[in-house]
């Protein structure tokens, strides 16, 4: 995990999203505490739990965008969940746990990429070699040159298609090669009856199920790939990964349970919110620190980082059971987006909305340019249908700028070369028929 000190966290959180200072400070701190706990002794570290959050607000304000670039930002495996899937027929129960080993195969994945870069040289040079045995596997044929060694003749031939090979004019040669697969028949589990997400039984049938190999035919451009990653296969010490990826869930992945509030009961002993109540004494060992069993060996989730989010219209925290509460005990409220920062949120962010669709149109060869009146009036019709209609926080944006720009988008392929102005006339002009009648902003926007 990167050491990064919470003004750190905060400036890079700022070059994304805009506003709610509350929540960035407190995730940064959230953090943090992870690093300072790694610095005490060993006694005392396994003491010291983590610093869960619940945010309060709006759908569309960042919550989830906090925490995905968080956990992006200090190379943390992440997963998020909705709390309210876990109160479906079929999911209430054992299945609380799946979330664990959602977040153990995400940190599998990110330690085998990091360790696919390690070795990376290496197993570039073996695939080549592969490669290279595909398209001479034996030989050239008899020396045309006079006494001429047969294995000088063989390295000659080697090294001009190595060559060719790398100057990429074989890329869409055909070659055959061996493919093994080992998967568990689709079905298969639902006949026999049996749980998927089990572990014990996904390995039970790994090691039943046989290997198959099939020869397939892929140009060069495939088959680099595909033999790519049978020498990583051979060179990335699985236990290795495996010990690497548990380690660092259990001490940085984090976990954002979005939809917290749906689990909030009104202590009805029937209905709908008995399955709510039922949800929330599964999700309390999680969140508590208990012992998940995962394919790759059990995983503790003492010091994992759960992030819980909700919008808590007609609810609040306190509405959850006293024993979850306790576990979540940072509160933050995000606030509702104004004019202002819609319009922040489509200029300054690197990923600003605005600057997506220049970037987009130069593809086709088309310059276009907002003018800031342009970007006001998008802002202000966010705003405007945010408050009269169904509040979707920035969400609401994305549909605004795709209104403003389907005319655009349509016809851009026919006016490569062309400059385009959009102006506060133009988006007014857009947007005119839908900020004028209410009912049916709703539905369009």
């Amino acid at each position: 995990m990167k050491e990064l000190t919470p003004k750190q966290i905060v400036a890079s959180l700022d070059r994304y999203i805009v506003g709610q200072n509350d929540a960035k400070r407190s995730v940064a701190v959230a953090i943090r505490n992870r690093w300072r706990r790694q610095q005490l002794p060993e006694h005392m570290r396994a003491e010291v739990g983590p610093r869960n959050i619940i945010m309060m607000g709006p759908t569309g304000v960042g919550k989830t965008e906090i925490a995905r670039r968080l956990a992006n930002l200090v190379g943390a495996p992440f997963v998020k969940v909705e709390a309210t899937k876990y109160t479906e027929v079929g999911y209430h129960g054992r299945d609380v746990e799946s979330m664990v080993r959602d977040l153990l195969d995400r940190a599998v994945d990110m330690v085998r990429s990091e360790q696919t870069e390690v070795i990376r040289t290496e197993g570039e040079r073996l695939t080549e070699e592969a490669l290279l045995d595909l398209l001479l596997p034996g030989g050239d044929g008899p020396s045309s040159i006079p006494g001429q060694d047969e294995s000088d003749r063989r390295h000659q031939s080697r090294e001009k298609m190595r060559q060719r090979l790398r100057s990429g004019e074989l890329e869409d040669r055909p070659v055959e090669i061996a493919v093994t697969r080992k998967s568990v028949p689709p079905g298969l589990f639902a006949t026999i009856g049996g749980d998927p997400s089990d572990p014990d039984m996904q390995n039970f049938f790994e090691k039943l199920i046989p290997s198959q190999t099939k020869r397939r035919r892929v140009p060069i451009r495939e088959a680099r790939r595909i033999l790519f990653d049978e020498q990583c296969d051979k060179l990335i010490d699985p236990e290795k990964v495996t010990e690497m990826a548990v380690q660092r869930t259990e001490n940085s992945g984090i976990i954002f349970l979005d939809e917290i509030d749906k689990l909030c009961g009104s202590g009805r002993e029937h209905g709908p919110d008995v399955s709510r109540q039922g949800v929330q004494r599964d999700l309390l060992p999680i969140v508590e620190g208990t012992t998940v069993n995962t394919r790759s060996g059990p995983v503790r989730t003492d010091h994992v980082l759960f992030i819980a989010a909700g919008a808590f219209h007609g609810s609040k925290p306190a509405d959850l059971m006293p024993e979850l509460q306790g576990r979540f005990p940072i509160r933050v409220e995000l606030d509702d987006l104004t004019t202002d920062d819609f319009l922040r949120i489509l200029t300054e962010p690197e990923n600003a909305l605005a600057k997506q669709q220049v970037a987009l149109m130069a593809t086709e060869g088309v310059r276009i340019e907002f003018t800031p009146d342009a970007l006001k009036a998008m802002a202000d019709t966010a705003a405007h249908v945010n408050q009269v209609s169904q509040g979707i926080g920035a969400r609401r944006l994305y549909t605004i700028m795709e209104r403003v720009m389907e005319p655009l988008s349509f016809d851009a392929p026919e006016k490569s070369g062309d400059s385009v102005v959009i102006d506060g006339a133009y988006v007014h002009d857009r947007l005119q028929e839908i900020t004028a009648d209410e009912d049916l902003s709703r539905f369009i926007l």
